[in-house]
């Protein structure tokens, strides 16, 4: 009996180390909703990498979900909100929906919807929030065990306090903005999207309408080309996806 209970013992000690050794060495993505009301999190993987828990899912308040991230992979994450789905995953949400899908199985979220961006290196990984399509919820990313700069990216304002008129979404009864669209978006013109005689980092400045995003939010992209102040990297770390971090 005893023989028997210290191998059972010894057996659990080397799972105990192999799990542990797995989850310190693994890259994991945690989405963590700190909002005071559900968030439906949207995953769309870039080209030819594996779509992850489907898709999206629900988030109540106060709770977390965390993903292991295969080697190499890279994609985006989204916040979506004010959602309605029937037992067959089928519905809408107010902001960042995908196809009227609970689970997004790939594809992307309708703007209006900040989105948080990574993508892991051999050597270095490569992570962002960008509001070039524009903003619903406030979204940051913070690595962790990684190292490097490691630093934190994120928009933690309210934009949608502070959104220009022209570039509202508003409640489908018209008391609150819900979402803020690019310029892009809204006025669909080659200046502000940084397309034609403005598609290069030379020729498309940023503009009064990026500038109060960038005022905002100095952590994330505020247009197509504003790559110096917006991209952090980190080697080998895992990250902390937080909808709402300002609550």
């Amino acid at each position: 009996m005893e023989a028997m209970l210290r191998s059972l013992l010894f057996l659990s000690a080397i799972f105990f180390f192999f799990f542990v050794s797995v989850e310190v060495s693994a890259t994991t993505m945690t989405l963590y909703n700190k909002c005071r009301h559900p968030v439906w999190p949207g995953i769309q993987p870039g080209a030819g990498k594996p779509v992850l828990a489907r898709g999206g899912f629900k988030l109540p308040p106060n709770k977390a979900y965390t993903l292991r991230l295969p080697a190499g992979w890279s994609g985006r994450v989204w916040g979506r909100h004010g959602c309605s789905f029937d037992a067959a995953g089928r519905g809408k949400c107010a902001t960042g929906d995908c196809g009227g899908a609970l689970f997004c199985n790939g594809i992307g979220g309708t703007p209006p919807a900040t989105l948080a961006e990574i993508t892991l290196g051999n050597d270095q990984d490569f992570y962002d929030v960008s509001l070039v399509d524009g903003y619903n919820l406030a979204i940051s990313i913070t690595p962790f065990r990684g190292t490097g700069k490691c630093s934190y990216a994120g928009c933690v304002s309210d934009l949608n306090t502070i959104c220009p008129v022209g570039l509202q979404v508003r409640s489908h009864d018209n008391r609150s903005v819900v979402a803020c669209k690019s310029a892009c978006s809204a006025f669909n013109s080659p200046r502000y999207c940084c397309t034609g005689s403005f598609g290069s980092p030379n020729s498309c400045k940023p503009t009064a309408y990026s500038r109060i995003f960038k005022t905002a939010c100095p952590k994330a992209y505020s247009y197509a080309y504003d790559d110096p102040t917006s991209i952090a990297t980190c080697t080998r770390g895992s990250y902390l996806v937080t909808f709402c971090p300002h609550h």
